[in-house]
């Protein structure tokens, strides 16, 4: 191939290249920022997965398409996919789009780095370096480590696997035969990626102690301390607990400082998943949800939920000064890690992590944080508490709507009862029958592109809806018609 005819490439054309790039993101600025963000537009334009297959015309030919065929596949994609910057995108535990997140976003991709040395990603390693800095200070440590993950689930496994190199350093080389039976413990409105964590690295999912929480899905420090002292009992080792600040569907916060009180007479690490609610500690108003983080070991943190810094953004951060992390993950490769190279070989960090490649996810964050400040990003946070509370009280106000509880976080849970169950609460079928009204609701929303809202059945209770209130360029009238829209959705149920 070196002698013969090079393929034809837009590489070789630097006018081609760039008329390319200026269209797609003339259709990006079009479809997915003013489009995908106006309330007037869809959240989704919903097919069935046959119908959109063929719309997208997804097969791999021989022969390369056109300019104007790939601009088209590039509108199709972005047309058929659902909009999470949309004011009525409420599914997930995040939303919205900050500018300069995804500027930073831009600039990521089109650098195409890899953090893990400084010779190839010298500016974001000093950035990830100060970024992780100013998350460490929030929760209240002068000094520490950490690293950007792939996700939350990701920093909650390294937390797991931190935790037990701390306590058994020959696991690293002799694997888990050198390893007595362990116990972790979380609650029950944990993360679902501890048990699958737990899985992954071989503790096997039994090692899980599943310690109660209460009626507002917070963890009960007592039953902990119980589960401990069972654990014990059938000789297992405790090693760590990982508790909750901001769970998935009620958006509790466990009490930090009694968990604490017990990890610190048992001698366990302390994990903290604050993956959803880790960004309230940049209000003055909420940070008290997450007293005592600042005694945890590690806490995740994803500033790409609340924040809304752009998936994905997530970090793992430690009180540990001791280079835990490289220590445990690291695996000294000769071709990438040399030790006589001509800058500061700490500065590479790529040792810290089980991955080789691993992206750039601190720029959208840090870019945001320079344009916003402290102040803007507490204006934030304080303004969807705000919305979320503007919304509870709405509830209360129409008739067929019932909250499950009073929110403490960003997480607004309740049931929509349709004008034919209104009243009927003591029939023996009631809460069956309330449970089948979410599905019906969301199938409709979604196919009709109106909003998106998640819904689930929660313990005892039956499906009922969870709005996120998250996305920064929410307003009261997001909150109107969310309930509105409900209304005309469910009236004829």
């Amino acid at each position: 191939m070196a002698d013969s005819e090079a393929l034809p490439s837009l590489a070789g054309d630097p006018v081609a290249v760039e008329a390319l790039l200026q269209a797609v993101f003339g259709v990006v600025v079009d479809e997915a920022i003013q489009k995908g963000t106006s309330a007037s537009q869809k959240v989704c334009e919903w097919k069935e997965p046959e119908e959109l297959k063929q719309l997208l015309d997804l097969e791999l030919r021989s022969q390369g398409e056109s300019q104007e065929q790939i601009l088209e596949r590039c509108r199709a994609v972005i047309r058929y996919s659902v909009k999470t910057g949309h004011p009525r995108f409420f599914n997930q535990l995040f939303s919205g789009l900050d500018p300069h997140a995804l500027a930073g976003r831009i600039i990521t991709e089109s650098l195409n780095t890899s953090q893990y040395t400084y010779e190839i990603a010298p500016v974001f390693v000093l950035m990830e370096e100060e970024v992780l800095r100013k998350l460490r200070a929030l929760v209240g440590w002068s000094s520490g480590d950490g690293i950007f993950c792939p996700g939350g689930s990701i920093s909650n496994m390294y937390a797991i696997n931190l935790a037990r190199y701390q306590r058994y350093p020959d696991c690293k080389q002799r694997g888990l035969r050198t390893l007595p039976p362990l116990a972790l413990f979380t609650s029950k409105e944990c993360h679902y990626s501890i048990q699958k964590g737990a899985a992954f690295l071989g503790l096997g999912t039994d090692s899980v102690r599943v310690v109660k929480a209460d009626e507002r899905g917070k963890m009960v420090p007592e039953d902990l301390e119980r589960q401990i002292g069972m654990a014990e009992a059938e000789g297992a080792v405790p090693f760590l607990v990982s508790a909750t600040s901001g769970t998935t569907v009620l958006g509790a916060f466990d009490p930090l400082e009694a968990i604490a009180d017990v990890c610190q007479r048992h001698g366990l690490w302390l994990h903290v998943d604050a993956a959803w609610g880790g960004s309230v500690l940049l209000s003055q108003t909420h940070r008290h949800l997450l007293d005592g983080i600042q005694r945890a070991d590690s806490v995740a943190w994803n500033p790409h939920k609340l924040l809304a810094a752009g998936l994905q953004c997530s970090a793992l951060l430690l009180q540990d000064t001791s280079n835990l992390l490289k220590r445990c993950h690291g695996s000294q490769a000769s071709y990438l890690f040399q030790q006589d190279k001509f800058y500061d070989v700490a500065l590479d960090t790529g040792d810290k992590v089980v991955q080789c490649g691993r992206r750039v996810d601190c720029l959208k964050l840090w870019l945001m944080w320079k344009a916003q400040g402290d102040q803007g990003l507490e204006r934030r946070i304080d303004q969807a508490f705000a919305l979320a509370r503007y919304l509870v009280e709405e509830i209360k106000k129409r008739e067929g709507l019932e909250l499950v509880m009073e929110p403490e976080f960003l997480n607004v849970c309740f049931w929509f009862v349709p004008p034919s169950l209104r009243g009927k609460q003591e029939r023996p079928d009631y809460h069956e029958r309330l449970s089948k009204v979410a599905p019906v609701l969301k199938e409709r929303m979604v196919k009709e592109g109106s909003m998106m809202i998640g819904y689930q059945p929660h313990g005892t209770r039956g499906n009922f809806f969870r709005v996120v209130v998250a996305n920064p360029a929410l307003t009261c009238a997001d909150m109107d018609f969310l309930l509105n829209e409900l209304e005309r959705l469910g009236q004829d149920l």
